[in-house]
């Protein structure tokens, strides 16, 4: 199940974030640069910590201890990554889970995540607290799930440290593996057949270019007279 899916009930069309664009690689640089730096020094403001616990002070029992809590967080910033962000939200309570959607093929952040903890009580608490809440730029939105909205596979590869898949080196070694005679036969006739169909394309817009191509470089097999 993909993230689309997860969220089809969660309203997140407001939290989507265009600090992927290239104009703002280098600020989100320096938000990784200082994320990085504060590790676990990052907390709430001075009134936003005391507002939480006065909050967590009158929480009393859950109503359910076998029930956990799962928030919902969006528009998260550059460099808030696992570990920082484990490391925040453990000034509410206990972090059991969290999932940082993330690129598969890239593994740039999706700025967004989804976070448990031990009682829906405390998921709303952070909810309350943390929503349009600005940390570095970024007015964060979260929301407390309910039950209903929580599936299993919100969890898929939680609580793992992110290793970066190099894909350009694999796509580079398997470019230039060593080819056996039935991947060049396959790679040939690939080739004369995309460059086939831009002859055709030509033609059909009355453009009158010949060239060689790569057809010129495959020599034709003899054809056998039949006596």
């Amino acid at each position: 199940m993909d993230d689309k899916t997860l969220l089809k009930d969660i309203d997140s069309s407001a939290d989507e974030d265009s600090s992927d664009e290239e104009d703002q690689e280098d600020r989100a640089a320096m938000k990784e640069d200082t994320f990085a730096s504060m590790k676990d020094e990052i907390s709430l403001n001075p009134k936003a910590a005391a507002t939480l616990r006065k909050k967590l002070g009158a929480m009393g029992q859950p109503k359910d201890k076998d029930a956990t809590g799962v928030v919902y967080l969006g528009r998260i910033p550059h460099g808030f990554y696992e570990d920082q962000m484990k490391a925040y939200f453990s000034q509410f309570g206990t972090v059991l889970r969290l999932r940082l959607s993330r690129n598969k093929k890239t593994g740039k952040s999706k700025h967004y995540a989804f976070i448990e903890f031990a009682s829906q009580e405390v998921a709303e608490i952070v909810a309350d607290t943390m929503n349009n809440y600005l940390l570095f730029g970024h007015q964060l939105k979260c929301k407390a799930l309910q039950p209903s909205q929580i599936h299993p596979a919100m969890f898929l590869g939680a609580n793992k440290k992110f290793k970066a898949i190099p894909w350009l080196k694999i796509s580079k070694e398997k470019h230039n593996a060593e080819k056996n005679n039935v991947q060049m036969k396959q790679i040939k006739k690939k080739l004369l057949k995309n460059e086939a169909a831009k002859r055709a394309k030509l033609a059909e817009l009355g453009i009158e270019y010949e060239f060689p191509g790569y057809k010129a470089s495959v020599q034709e097999k003899p054809k056998h007279t039949k006596f």
